[in-house]
């Protein structure tokens, strides 16, 4: 059993499970019952997105420091009670249950899922 980082809208692989969309937006143009049948993911979990103004500053990020700043931002706002218990969840779960979580951002180096996945192993989450 284990979680696995994907990028929402690729083609899922056999043993993923349920796929988490942590994103704060769902796709533009996609029906609502579409979303799993298009690959985009079975459950839209925005607590693990980042705000919109720190996604603007994610964008934004131009040089390593830049992006640092960003990680240190967003891992603030997960440490809030709700994400935090959210990714306590999720990791525990990976003990006993396949699943995704994802974005729709291409490069997962700079991408709010780079930390999720750090985060998720600080909790001892099973990656696959």
């Amino acid at each position: 059993m284990s979680v696995r980082i994907v990028r929402l809208g690729t083609p899922r692989d056999p043993a993923e499970g349920t796929r988490i969309g942590t994103v704060r937006r769902v796709p533009r143009g996609v029906p609502k019952e579409r979303y799993a049948s298009e690959n985009w993911f079975d459950v839209w979990f925005p607590v693990l997105s980042p705000t919109p103004e720190l996604m603007a500053q994610a964008k934004a990020a131009e040089s390593e420091k830049d992006w640092a700043g960003f990680s240190r931002a967003f891992k603030a706002e997960m440490a809030e009670p709700a994400p935090r218990h959210a990714l306590d969840l999720l990791a525990t779960l990976s003990h006993g249950s396949d699943f995704s979580v994802g974005c729709y951002c291409e490069n997962e180096a700079r991408c709010h899922r780079s930390v999720l996945r750090a985060l998720l192993l600080e909790r001892g989450a099973q990656f696959a």
